[in-house]
Protein backbone atom coordinates (compact mmCIF):
# COMPACT_ATOMS: atom_id res chain seq x y z
CA UNK A 1 0.00 0.00 0.00
CA UNK A 2 2.72 2.37 0.14
CA UNK A 3 2.58 3.66 -3.65
CA UNK A 4 -1.08 5.46 -2.53
CA UNK A 5 -1.08 8.18 -0.49
CA UNK A 6 -2.75 8.82 2.66
CA UNK A 7 -5.61 11.32 0.56
CA UNK A 8 -6.39 8.55 -1.92
CA UNK A 9 -6.18 5.95 1.20
CA UNK A 10 -9.01 7.88 3.18
CA UNK A 11 -10.93 8.33 -0.40
CA UNK A 12 -10.73 4.09 -0.59
CA UNK A 13 -12.09 3.82 3.25
CA UNK A 14 -14.71 6.29 2.52
CA UNK A 15 -15.84 4.47 -0.42
CA UNK A 16 -15.96 1.21 1.16
CA UNK A 17 -18.63 2.42 4.14
CA UNK A 18 -20.56 4.14 0.63
CA UNK A 19 -20.71 0.40 -0.63
CA UNK A 20 -22.37 -0.93 2.48
CA UNK A 21 -18.79 -2.65 3.34
CA UNK A 22 -18.35 -4.49 0.37
CA UNK A 23 -15.19 -5.01 -0.98
CA UNK A 24 -16.49 -6.29 -4.60
CA UNK A 25 -18.53 -2.96 -4.88
CA UNK A 26 -15.34 -0.65 -3.76
CA UNK A 27 -13.57 -2.55 -6.21
CA UNK A 28 -15.92 -1.64 -9.08
CA UNK A 29 -16.00 2.02 -7.64
CA UNK A 30 -12.59 2.68 -7.55
CA UNK A 31 -12.60 2.07 -11.73
CA UNK A 32 -13.84 5.76 -12.17
CA UNK A 33 -11.02 7.42 -10.39
CA UNK A 34 -7.72 5.37 -11.03
CA UNK A 35 -9.11 3.43 -14.48
CA UNK A 36 -9.54 -0.34 -15.25
CA UNK A 37 -6.11 -1.25 -15.05
CA UNK A 38 -4.76 1.12 -12.02
CA UNK A 39 -7.23 0.96 -9.32
CA UNK A 40 -6.17 -1.00 -6.52
CA UNK A 41 -7.19 -4.76 -6.65
CA UNK A 42 -9.53 -6.65 -4.00
CA UNK A 43 -6.67 -7.74 -1.65
CA UNK A 44 -5.58 -4.52 -0.99
CA UNK A 45 -8.50 -2.60 0.06
CA UNK A 46 -9.46 -5.66 2.53
CA UNK A 47 -6.19 -4.87 3.83
CA UNK A 48 -6.45 -1.59 3.97
CA UNK A 49 -9.59 -1.53 5.56
CA UNK A 50 -8.27 -4.29 8.25
CA UNK A 51 -5.95 -1.82 9.04
CA UNK A 52 -8.19 1.01 9.78
CA UNK A 53 -10.45 -1.40 11.73
CA UNK A 54 -8.12 -2.73 13.86
CA UNK A 55 -5.98 0.24 14.52
CA UNK A 56 -7.81 3.54 13.45
CA UNK A 57 -5.41 4.73 11.14
CA UNK A 58 -4.05 4.39 7.61
CA UNK A 59 -0.67 4.98 8.08
CA UNK A 60 1.62 2.73 7.53
CA UNK A 61 2.90 1.41 11.06
CA UNK A 62 6.75 2.24 11.25
CA UNK A 63 9.59 -0.24 10.94
CA UNK A 64 12.28 -0.09 13.71
CA UNK A 65 15.45 0.49 12.09
CA UNK A 66 18.41 -0.76 13.34
CA UNK A 67 20.49 1.33 15.43
CA UNK A 68 24.33 1.85 13.87
CA UNK A 69 26.95 -0.39 15.25
CA UNK A 70 28.10 2.04 17.73
CA UNK A 71 31.19 -0.96 18.03
CA UNK A 72 33.74 1.42 16.12
CA UNK A 73 36.73 1.54 15.90
CA UNK A 74 37.03 4.84 17.28
CA UNK A 75 34.92 3.77 20.44
CA UNK A 76 37.00 0.95 20.80
CA UNK A 77 40.08 2.95 21.51
CA UNK A 78 37.77 5.29 24.29
CA UNK A 79 36.57 2.57 25.63
CA UNK A 80 40.25 1.06 25.82
CA UNK A 81 41.94 4.28 27.19
CA UNK A 82 39.01 4.85 30.19
CA UNK A 83 39.84 1.35 31.39
CA UNK A 84 43.91 2.16 31.45
CA UNK A 85 43.16 5.33 33.07
CA UNK A 86 40.50 3.54 35.98
CA UNK A 87 39.66 0.67 35.85
CA UNK A 88 37.20 0.48 38.36
CA UNK A 89 34.78 2.33 36.81
CA UNK A 90 30.92 0.88 36.57
CA UNK A 91 29.57 0.50 33.07
CA UNK A 92 27.09 2.85 33.50
CA UNK A 93 29.23 5.64 34.47
CA UNK A 94 32.07 4.59 31.92
CA UNK A 95 29.09 4.74 29.46
CA UNK A 96 27.98 8.02 30.28
CA UNK A 97 31.30 9.31 30.39
CA UNK A 98 32.25 8.59 27.05
CA UNK A 99 28.41 8.89 25.63
CA UNK A 100 28.15 5.14 24.68
CA UNK A 101 25.06 3.12 25.62
CA UNK A 102 25.57 0.40 28.46
CA UNK A 103 24.88 -2.49 25.88
CA UNK A 104 28.00 -1.38 23.23
CA UNK A 105 30.13 -0.42 26.05
CA UNK A 106 29.24 -4.05 27.44
CA UNK A 107 30.33 -5.81 24.25
CA UNK A 108 33.58 -3.81 23.57
CA UNK A 109 34.67 -4.71 26.90
CA UNK A 110 33.68 -8.22 26.45
CA UNK A 111 34.05 -9.15 22.69
CA UNK A 112 36.50 -6.21 21.44
CA UNK A 113 38.95 -5.76 24.27
CA UNK A 114 38.46 -9.32 25.99
CA UNK A 115 38.20 -8.15 29.25
CA UNK A 116 36.34 -9.67 32.32
CA UNK A 117 34.82 -8.30 35.24
CA UNK A 118 36.86 -9.27 38.54
CA UNK A 119 35.51 -8.69 42.22
CA UNK A 120 37.20 -7.51 44.87
CA UNK A 121 38.90 -10.20 47.90
CA UNK A 122 38.13 -9.09 51.00
CA UNK A 123 41.04 -10.55 53.22
CA UNK A 124 42.11 -9.91 56.72
CA UNK A 125 44.28 -7.03 57.53
CA UNK A 126 48.21 -7.63 58.27
CA UNK A 127 49.93 -5.40 60.51
CA UNK A 128 53.81 -5.29 60.43
CA UNK A 129 54.61 -7.57 62.88
CA UNK A 130 52.15 -10.55 61.48
CA UNK A 131 54.76 -11.77 58.46
CA UNK A 132 57.76 -12.86 61.28
CA UNK A 133 55.10 -14.00 63.43
CA UNK A 134 53.50 -16.59 60.77
CA UNK A 135 57.65 -17.11 59.09
CA UNK A 136 58.27 -18.15 63.08
CA UNK A 137 55.83 -20.14 63.55
CA UNK A 138 56.01 -22.35 60.16
CA UNK A 139 59.24 -22.91 60.73
CA UNK A 140 58.39 -24.05 64.09
CA UNK A 141 55.93 -26.38 62.34
CA UNK A 142 58.30 -27.78 59.80
CA UNK A 143 60.60 -28.42 62.84
CA UNK A 144 57.86 -30.91 64.62
CA UNK A 145 57.09 -32.84 61.46
CA UNK A 146 60.72 -33.40 60.52
CA UNK A 147 61.00 -34.96 64.50
CA UNK A 148 57.41 -36.58 63.90
CA UNK A 149 55.96 -37.20 60.60
CA UNK A 150 52.60 -37.60 62.18
CA UNK A 151 52.73 -33.99 64.30
CA UNK A 152 50.30 -32.47 62.34
CA UNK A 153 47.32 -35.14 63.60
CA UNK A 154 48.33 -35.01 66.37
CA UNK A 155 46.28 -31.17 66.80
CA UNK A 156 43.19 -30.08 67.48
CA UNK A 157 42.40 -26.54 65.46
CA UNK A 158 39.38 -25.13 67.55
CA UNK A 159 37.47 -21.93 67.44
CA UNK A 160 33.32 -20.70 67.87
CA UNK A 161 31.26 -19.53 65.09
CA UNK A 162 27.84 -17.39 65.03
CA UNK A 163 24.69 -18.52 63.47
CA UNK A 164 22.12 -15.84 63.14
CA UNK A 165 18.88 -17.09 64.00
CA UNK A 166 16.83 -14.90 62.21
CA UNK A 167 17.08 -16.06 58.87
CA UNK A 168 18.21 -13.68 56.12
CA UNK A 169 16.30 -12.46 52.65
CA UNK A 170 18.89 -11.43 49.26
CA UNK A 171 16.60 -9.06 48.14
CA UNK A 172 18.40 -9.37 44.83
CA UNK A 173 17.04 -13.01 44.43
CA UNK A 174 13.66 -12.27 45.79
CA UNK A 175 11.06 -10.68 43.70
CA UNK A 176 7.07 -11.20 44.08
CA UNK A 177 4.99 -11.20 40.87
CA UNK A 178 1.68 -10.02 40.47
CA UNK A 179 -0.34 -7.26 39.13
CA UNK A 180 0.33 -4.81 41.76
CA UNK A 181 2.93 -3.97 44.56
CA UNK A 182 2.08 -6.15 47.69
CA UNK A 183 4.18 -4.02 49.66
CA UNK A 184 5.13 -6.83 51.26
CA UNK A 185 8.37 -6.37 54.42
CA UNK A 186 10.58 -8.50 56.57
CA UNK A 187 10.72 -7.10 60.13
CA UNK A 188 14.14 -7.28 61.43
CA UNK A 189 14.89 -6.73 65.25
CA UNK A 190 17.97 -4.09 65.96
CA UNK A 191 20.01 -6.60 67.68
CA UNK A 192 19.37 -10.11 65.89
CA UNK A 193 19.29 -13.29 68.04
CA UNK A 194 22.64 -15.15 67.72
CA UNK A 195 24.08 -18.76 68.93
CA UNK A 196 27.45 -19.34 69.25
CA UNK A 197 29.06 -23.26 68.68
CA UNK A 198 32.37 -24.52 69.81
CA UNK A 199 34.11 -26.77 68.02
CA UNK A 200 37.60 -28.62 67.84
CA UNK A 201 38.90 -30.41 64.90
CA UNK A 202 41.47 -32.93 64.35
CA UNK A 203 42.82 -36.00 62.25
CA UNK A 204 40.51 -38.46 64.59
CA UNK A 205 37.42 -36.44 63.89
CA UNK A 206 35.14 -33.97 65.35
CA UNK A 207 35.18 -32.98 68.97
CA UNK A 208 31.44 -31.42 69.59
CA UNK A 209 29.69 -28.91 68.82
CA UNK A 210 29.30 -27.41 71.78
CA UNK A 211 26.33 -24.58 72.00
CA UNK A 212 27.00 -22.12 74.54
CA UNK A 213 23.27 -21.39 76.44
CA UNK A 214 22.42 -20.66 80.21
CA UNK A 215 20.64 -22.48 82.34
CA UNK A 216 17.45 -21.59 80.93
CA UNK A 217 18.78 -22.81 77.75
CA UNK A 218 18.83 -19.31 75.89
CA UNK A 219 21.83 -18.44 73.69
CA UNK A 220 24.49 -16.67 75.12
CA UNK A 221 27.52 -15.03 73.88
CA UNK A 222 30.88 -16.47 75.03
CA UNK A 223 33.05 -14.84 78.01
CA UNK A 224 36.10 -15.86 80.17
CA UNK A 225 33.73 -17.85 82.13
CA UNK A 226 31.58 -19.68 79.76
CA UNK A 227 34.61 -20.25 78.17
CA UNK A 228 36.31 -22.02 80.51
CA UNK A 229 33.21 -23.85 82.29
CA UNK A 230 32.93 -25.36 78.04
CA UNK A 231 36.92 -26.74 79.04
CA UNK A 232 35.83 -28.53 81.78
CA UNK A 233 32.77 -29.80 81.74
CA UNK A 234 32.72 -30.77 77.63
CA UNK A 235 36.53 -30.72 75.93
CA UNK A 236 38.13 -32.34 79.04
CA UNK A 237 36.13 -35.28 79.03
CA UNK A 238 36.40 -35.65 75.12
CA UNK A 239 39.75 -35.58 75.65
CA UNK A 240 39.55 -38.23 78.14
CA UNK A 241 37.60 -40.40 75.81
CA UNK A 242 40.20 -39.90 73.00
CA UNK A 243 42.51 -41.58 75.36
CA UNK A 244 45.56 -40.13 72.73
CA UNK A 245 49.14 -39.67 73.36
CA UNK A 246 50.87 -36.30 72.75
CA UNK A 247 47.81 -34.10 71.88
CA UNK A 248 48.27 -30.71 71.00
CA UNK A 249 45.24 -28.20 71.42
CA UNK A 250 45.00 -24.68 69.12
CA UNK A 251 43.10 -21.94 70.03
CA UNK A 252 43.39 -18.17 68.00
CA UNK A 253 43.43 -15.33 70.44
CA UNK A 254 40.52 -14.48 71.40
CA UNK A 255 40.14 -12.46 74.79
CA UNK A 256 38.73 -15.59 76.49
CA UNK A 257 40.87 -18.13 74.98
CA UNK A 258 44.03 -15.68 76.35
CA UNK A 259 43.39 -15.68 79.77
CA UNK A 260 45.47 -16.41 82.60
CA UNK A 261 42.83 -18.65 83.97
CA UNK A 262 42.26 -20.19 80.54
CA UNK A 263 45.60 -20.50 79.88
CA UNK A 264 46.34 -22.19 82.96
CA UNK A 265 43.18 -24.50 83.09
CA UNK A 266 44.59 -25.91 79.38
CA UNK A 267 47.86 -26.44 80.82
CA UNK A 268 46.59 -28.59 83.45
CA UNK A 269 45.61 -30.99 80.41
CA UNK A 270 48.14 -30.55 77.99
CA UNK A 271 51.07 -29.39 79.49
CA UNK A 272 53.46 -27.63 77.29
CA UNK A 273 51.18 -28.59 73.78
CA UNK A 274 49.56 -25.49 73.44
CA UNK A 275 49.32 -23.46 70.58
CA UNK A 276 47.90 -20.15 71.40
CA UNK A 277 48.78 -16.53 72.22
CA UNK A 278 50.38 -16.55 75.63
CA UNK A 279 50.69 -20.01 75.27
CA UNK A 280 53.93 -22.11 75.46
CA UNK A 281 53.99 -21.66 71.47
CA UNK A 282 52.27 -18.61 69.93
CA UNK A 283 50.04 -18.70 67.06
CA UNK A 284 50.09 -16.11 65.29
CA UNK A 285 47.22 -13.28 64.96
CA UNK A 286 45.31 -13.18 61.87
CA UNK A 287 46.79 -16.81 61.02
CA UNK A 288 43.00 -17.85 60.63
Amino acid sequence: MNKYTIEQRVQIIKIYYQNNESVRETFRALREFYGRNNRPVESTIRRLVNKFESSGTVTDTKVPVRQRNARSEANIAAVNESVRENPNLSIPRRSQELGISQTSTWRILRKDLGLHPYKIQLTQELKPNDHSLRRRFADWALEQLEVDANFGKKIIFSDEAHFWLNGFVNKQNCRIWGESNPQQIQQLPIHPEKLTVWCGLWSGGIIGPFFFKNDARATVTVNGIRYTAMINQFLFPKIDDIDADDIWFQQDDATCHTANATINLLKEKFGESIISRKGPVNWPKNLE
